[in-house]
């Protein structure tokens, strides 16, 4: 009887053990995570940030080039490359989503539902924009020589919905550098 109470106390003492050791390792994990995913944020708002810069830099751009194109929208003598050449060539920003990816690709079961579908509401638009320019992109190789009025419309048109994203895209990320809460691992 006493070796089975030696026994009994022997095995509670290494349930416990192992009990605490699995508490100390799942807070040190949890302590693990939190830090990654605080300095994914942290990249995260820095390149969104990055992003604005780069999209505020370019709209302008686009626009002196609506500018350009209807300056020269009746001239028959200059084609939509001369006009492109005059505007300075094609303008598009840079979105950059490193962080995000690699966190999507890695550990995107730590992050909340709300700050995961706010992250991919931005690839996605980011997908979208990037349709648009090789849209866009596309009809200018394909009339490049063309010099009639119609097809120069068309190329405003174009750059006035890319814009139109570049907008919607920029409105997005603001909105979530303005609630940092919603982007920050609190």
């Amino acid at each position: 009887m006493k070796t089975l109470s030696l026994l009994i106390r022997e095995v509670i003492t290494v349930i416990i053990g192992i009990l605490i050791a699995l508490f100390i390792n799942n807070w040190n994990e949890d302590r693990k995570d939190k830090k990654y995913l605080d300095q994914i944020f942290s990249s995260i708002e820095k390149e969104l940030e990055e992003s604005i810069i780069d999209i505020n830099r370019v709209i302008p751009k686009q626009l002196a080039s609506i500018d350009t194109i209807q300056a020269y929208l009746n001239n028959e003598d200059v084609s939509i490359y001369d006009v492109i050449i005059k505007a300075n060539g094609v303008h598009s920003p840079s979105i950059k989503t490193n962080s995000w990816n690699a966190i999507a690709n890695s550990k995107i079961e730590l992050i909340e539902y709300e700050k995961l579908s706010t992250l991919a509401d931005i690839q996605e638009r980011k997908e979208n924009l990037r349709w648009r320019i090789e849209k866009q992109m596309d009809f200018m190789f394909q009339n490049m020589e063309k010099t009639d009025t119609g097809k120069k419309e068309i190329l405003i048109m174009t750059i006035s919905d890319i814009i139109g994203a570049e907008k919607r895209l920029l409105a997005t990320i603001e909105g979530i550098l303005n609630n940092k809460a919603e982007l920050s691992n609190n």
